[in-house]
């Protein structure tokens, strides 16, 4: 699959994630000040979770993000949390959307929703950075290395969110939540690969190092907005995994595109990264570290084999939705084959991962 092609810009809005243009135009008429109708709606052709939608009036455009309609496994598909965290962060300098407007009703457009600001830039779709020379490549590296330490920096309770997360033993939560999420979504079937990193996940979790912060969880070149001519991010996307929680947990999950083969998903591994002018995932690492005062990266390995095993997670779930017939993406099928070859590194990192002695 063309990730470029398959997820950039706009296509006609889905049947199944159609809805009444005209309540809409009604709540932001009422809600959000900026506003002059009439609305023109697309999807964007990217958005596996929640859809997103273009909205184009005749003087600027708006982006609306919806959970998606029918049924929807326990706490996923949170916009509420996504519009509360981006709203928090934007007056801290971090780079989000400005948010214009949260609707919890889902009489309007059948969904809870929010409206936010249409970011103009670009995305990048593949971690290799496909078109730039290889000084420019070092710095996009550069840059999302600043703005994911930055992230990590944002004191929570400074700035509202004390309470968006429970930070204590959040590796040992997420391998659980994650588990339990694989298990109950019998329209995906089961796997004997993920089944055997549930039980490696448990029992190697290591110790709760008490280290929180605001994390992303699905901080990835393709979630965020490049500007136009230059190595500054713009906007930081989907923040639909965020909560509060470790921070090397957020940064290995980043770091997962150096394990990934190029051609999945933004994987680097296998491409000369030196000539490319992009950092070794070591060197990467070590930014990092000095960009949030740190002198190494512990537990590595596991954190590893956890991002590959959520990621994977996050693949099941997507084949359920295609299996259950609420895909919001008409490439969910296509992400949703990843599958078992995810599954398959995952199980190879765990059984080559070094642990510290108990």
């Amino acid at each position: 699959m063309d990730r470029t092609e398959a997820n950039s810009g706009t296509r006609a809005v889905n049947d199944k994630l159609a809805f009444d243009v005209a309540a809409l135009e009604a709540w932001m008429s009422a809600n959000i000040p900026s506003f002059t109708g009439p609305l023109d709606v697309t999807q964007f052709k990217g958005g596996q979770s929640n859809p997103t939608y273009r909205l184009d009036t005749l003087g600027r455009a708006y982006v609306l993000r919806r959970k998606p309609p029918g049924a929807l496994l326990p706490g996923a598909h949170a916009v509420e949390r996504e519009a509360r965290v981006m709203s928090a962060l934007g007056p801290t300098g971090f780079p989000v959307p400005h948010i214009h407007g949260l609707c919890e009703d889902p009489a309007v457009i059948g969904t809870p929703f929010f409206v936010m600001d249409l970011v103009e830039g670009r995305i990048i779709w593949e971690a290799a950075f496909p078109g730039l020379a290889p000084a420019e490549r070092a710095a996009h590296f550069a840059a999302m290395n600043a703005t994911i330490a930055q992230l990590h920096g944002i004191d929570p309770a400074a700035v509202g969110l004390a309470d968006y997360g429970r930070p204590a033993g959040f590796v040992e939560r997420q391998v659980a939540r994650w588990s339990k999420q694989y298990l109950a979504d019998t329209a995906a079937g089961r796997l004997p690969q993920m089944d055997a990193l549930v039980d490696w996940l448990g029992t190697h979790l290591p110790p709760d190092r008490g280290d929180v912060s605001v994390v992303h969880g699905d901080f990835r070149c393709d979630n965020m907005i490049f500007a136009a001519a230059e190595p500054r991010i713009l906007a930081v996307l989907d923040w639909e995994l965020s909560t509060l929680g470790d921070p090397l947990a957020d940064f290995v999950y980043h770091l997962l595109m150096y394990r990934m083969p190029a051609g999945m998903f933004t994987g680097l591994a296998g491409l000369d990264l030196a000539a490319l002018g992009i950092p070794s995932e070591a060197d990467y690492v070590a930014a990092y570290c000095r960009r949030t005062a740190r002198d190494h990266l512990p537990d590595l390995d596991y954190l590893m084999v956890f991002v590959m095993f959520r990621l994977a997670g996050i693949l099941h779930g997507i084949k359920g939705r295609v299996a259950r017939g609420t895909a919001s993406s008409s490439h969910a099928a296509a992400m949703a084959s990843q599958l078992e070859p995810l599954a398959d590194l995952a199980l190879a990192q765990a059984r080559n991962a070094r642990l510290p002695v108990a």
